[in-house]
């Protein structure tokens, strides 16, 4: 097995455990995120409109907000709202606004996307199987276990998401100013 040191090709060892756990579990995270983007490209989408498909599909037939769909997501998207004008293009998903709160969009899975989850749903569930299978299930589940807690320290780490709605651009004059780094 090839160690990260050697991955990455550097000399020094890590500052600290602490330091090559966190940079190991960037980059399997990495690797296990690009696995699965290779595979839902295949359909022409990316692994976070996926996702986003399969949250709506868990909400039908009522829909979920903008900010809901976020609360849910695994990864968290900066800009939902240009992820959800791209599906809307595609034609993947449908948005209408609430009947009683006109700032509210709702937004509902397509009987497109439905259809293009139905044609994912034989090879896309194999992804982690192919990829995490060689473990057994006590390693599994120790894993699991080990994830769980080092997400525990990271406090908000899934921020509220905020959506426009409407989706108007943001005027230079309106944009948040540049972090001055």
């Amino acid at each position: 097995m090839v160690s990260l040191r050697q991955e990455i090709a550097q000399q020094p060892p890590f500052s600290s455990l602490e330091e090559e756990a966190f940079l190991n579990l960037l980059r399997t995270s990495d690797s296990l995120q690009r696995a699965l983007h290779r595979r839902t490209r295949d359909w022409g989408i990316t692994s976070t409109q996926y996702n986003v498909l399969r949250i709506l599909r868990g909400a039908q037939p009522d829909g979920l907000t903008c900010a809901a769909i976020g609360d849910r997501m695994i990864t968290a998207e900066p800009d939902i709202t240009r992820l959800l004008r791209r599906l809307k293009g595609l034609k993947l998903i449908r948005q209408r606004r609430d009947r009683n709160d006109r700032r509210a969009v709702w937004t509902q899975i397509s009987e497109a996307g439905l259809e293009l989850l139905k044609a994912m749903d034989p090879v896309i569930p194999q992804v982690p199987r192919r990829l995490l299978g060689h473990m057994s299930s006590a390693e599994l589940a120790e894993f699991i276990r080990l994830l769980e807690t080092a997400r525990k320290s990271s406090g908000n780490g899934q921020a509220p998401v905020e959506c426009d709605c409407e989706g108007k651009p943001i005027e230079p004059s309106d944009a948040p100013p540049e972090p001055n780094w």
